[in-house]
């Protein structure tokens, strides 16, 4: 039985090195991307702006700052509450940031493990 393709579609040598090449560029600017994306920094306050957190692109925390009002060895739990809230809004923007960006690049193309 022979397969019925329509014109276009398929094509060839020539459309397969075209798509192999559109793939590699996708692919480097990706690349080029992320490495952009993993040098930003973000500021991300909680609290009311009594603990701030500094992050990068890589979720690497690179600084907390705590407002002297939040330090209360009373309330310990408080300020514990207020931190990993900070710690998982930057992440949250972070990866949101980072998905946003990328998806710039790849549209609506969605395959997992290819890039």
């Amino acid at each position: 039985m022979k397969a019925n393709i329509p014109k276009g579609m398929g094509g060839g040598p020539q459309n397969m090195q075209a798509m192999i090449r559109q793939a590699q560029k996708m692919q480097e600017d990706m690349a080029a991307k992320q490495e952009e994306l993993d040098a930003r920094e973000y500021d991300i306050s909680a609290g009311g702006g009594v603990v701030n957190v500094k992050i990068n692109g890589k979720r690497e925390i690179l600084a907390i700052d705590l407002q002297p009002e939040i330090v209360d060895p009373d309330d310990i739990e408080t300020l514990s509450d207020i931190l990993v809230a900070a710690v998982n809004e930057a992440i949250k923007r972070v990866d949101e940031t980072n998905n946003t960006e990328l998806n710039k690049i790849t549209g609506p193309m969605n395959l997992p493990g290819l890039f």
